[in-house]
């Protein structure tokens, strides 16, 4: 295994993505973790991300420095590399001229790290800090026309610094390289997959369970339908789930889910309506973050009701992933940034009865959808595009109430329709409606009207970490608009959300 220090880069899942593509397991630690742990975890080799910080501010994050003796692999990159230079006697210092974006890399040395890669090949830099002095025992092996020393290399102890991204796909070879740290320098093989990940899944579930019961929320994406059945293999009939109507569905989502995973899903299933409770709740809520908190603490409510039915309950298992972890804290304590709660993560109340299961959080979404197929998991369900655990409270911006989610679910409901008419619903990442909180003039039928505004949202996306908005065809979306707002009473304008995340989110809120 890999293990990757997290200094705080928006790029550090990306590193880890990069690694698994490779079939090699890895996992995100913060730096703050004990040399003990490091050296029990046995891992062939360490990757340091970068981060927003300079290593000459007072409190930039640091691990424990006895990491380079560990004779493992060591590659630090940009913090991480300024980091490792700076541990071991180097100097680091601001740069003279910052540079942020494509950078043309001369490579010295076609060896190591560059093993394969031409000579003069585009990097990705972002940094406003650079090294001035290399320690003892170090050689440049790479440079920009701003940044001398943009790569490094101790031969002897095997440790490496990149001044850019090799995990961005901007850095033109950024893959090659990280393939020969992993194999070539590090020595790691091919052994992680998803048939492997599924293998020791079950076990670990079955010995952290026992003979316990747990209860699952079900939702019939594939996250939920994933986790159940990974559940079920390891503890068999231990094993209840629970679909919760919140009220908040899609039209006639509850129904066709309930046929689906009754058909699908040999597992015990209960189906629960709290309509009533959820929306009396979210009566007059606007703020965002507080529809989620709401939405999550109905949701243990109901589920610690149900669970006191089940004899022997004593766990709740979650289809959480690891973007979920990732923008609703800091990773495992680290220094990332938080960019808002999820349903999962960030609604459970502190005295929550329920121990949690979450056998997907080190995963991402396409990495979910391998193992639905591993598990042999039914194509529809794999293939359904992310729906979110609050539902369509938070596609509604503003207040909710039965008038409000009435229209978003008329015009939802044609959204997708037109989606899997073109032949684009596996082709986009998500695909729904947002109703906004503002009203706009219009005329039909001669007359005046002034009704609501609704946004289309359609992006693509391998993971849901970045994504970018849809092309869609323009003759499309008219024909979407037009349906809209001929089919929707209350509707009389439609428009195209054209952002990308960053610096966007998927959802609006």
């Amino acid at each position: 295994m890999i293990l990757i220090i997290d200094f705080g880069s928006q790029y550090n899942q990306l590193i880890a993505r990069r690694v698994r593509e490779f079939h090699v397991y890895c996992q995100i630690d913060p730096p703050d973790i004990d040399i003990a742990y490091i050296k029990n975890l046995k891992p062939k080799g360490i990757i340091l991300s970068g981060g927003p910080s300079s290593i000459y501010e007072k409190n930039s994050p640091k691990c424990d420095e006895s990491i380079f003796n560990l004779g493992v692999p060591v590659l630090g990159i940009c913090y991480g590399m300024q980091f490792m230079i700076n541990a071991l006697g180097g100097t680091v210092k601001r740069a003279r001229k910052r540079e942020y974006g494509f950078a043309e890399l001369k490579i010295k040395e076609p060896e190591g790290l560059f093993k394969g890669v031409d000579q003069i090949t585009k990097s990705w830099m972002s940094h406003g800090d650079s090294i001035e002095k290399l320690p003892r025992g170090f050689r440049i092996t790479a440079s920009t026309k701003n940044t001398k020393i943009a790569a490094t290399v101790h031969g002897k102890k095997n440790l490496y610094g990149l001044q850019f991204h090799p995990e961005v796909h901007h850095t033109a070879r950024g893959k090659a390289m990280l393939r020969n740290f992993l194999f070539d320098v590090c020595g790691c093989r091919r052994t992680w997959t998803m048939k492997s990940f599924a293998k020791d899944s079950i076990a670990q579930i079955r010995e952290t369970i026992g003979d316990k019961k747990v209860i699952l929320g079900l939702s019939g994406g594939v996250d939920s339908s994933v986790t159940a059945l990974l559940i079920h293999k390891a503890v068999g009939k231990n094993l209840t789930c629970i679909f919760v109507d919140n009220g908040l569905l899609r039209k006639n989502e509850a129904e066709k889910l309930k046929k689906t995973l009754k058909q699908h899903l040999e597992i015990n299933i209960r189906f629960v309506s709290a309509k009533t409770k959820f929306l009396k709740a979210l009566s007059k809520v606007t703020d965002p973050e507080k529809k989620r908190k709401i939405i999550g603490k109905i949701f243990i409510n109901v589920f610690e009701a149900e669970a006191r039915k089940i004899k022997g309950a004593d766990f709740l298992a979650q289809g959480t992933l690891y973007p979920d972890i990732i923008e609703s804290k800091s990773v495992f304590g680290g220094p990332t940034s938080v960019i808002k709660s999820h349903h999962n993560v960030g609604g459970l109340p502190k005295n929550m009865k329920l121990k949690l299961v979450e056998p997907l959080k080190y995963l991402f979404k396409d990495e979910v959808r391998i193992l639905g197929k591993e598990l042999r998991l039914d194509e529809n369900l794999i293939w359904r595009q992310p729906f979110p655990g609050p539902g369509l409270a938070i596609r509604i911006i503003g207040e909710i109430n039965k008038r409000r989610l009435s229209i978003l679910r008329e015009v939802d409901e044609i959204l997708l329709d037109e989606i899997r008419n073109i032949g684009y619903y596996k082709k986009i990442w998500q695909s729904f409606a947002v109703l906004l909180p503002i009203k706009s003039v219009g005329v039909m039928g001669d007359s005046r009207t002034y009704e609501n505004i609704v946004a289309i949202r359609a992006v693509t996306s391998k993971d849901a970490m970045t994504a970018d908005w849809a092309r869609l065809p323009h003759k499309f979306l008219g024909k979407i608009s037009n349906r809209i707002i001929n089919e929707v009473t209350g509707v009389n304008r439609v428009v195209y959300d054209i952002s990308s995340k960053p610096p966007s989110t998927i959802e609006w809120e």
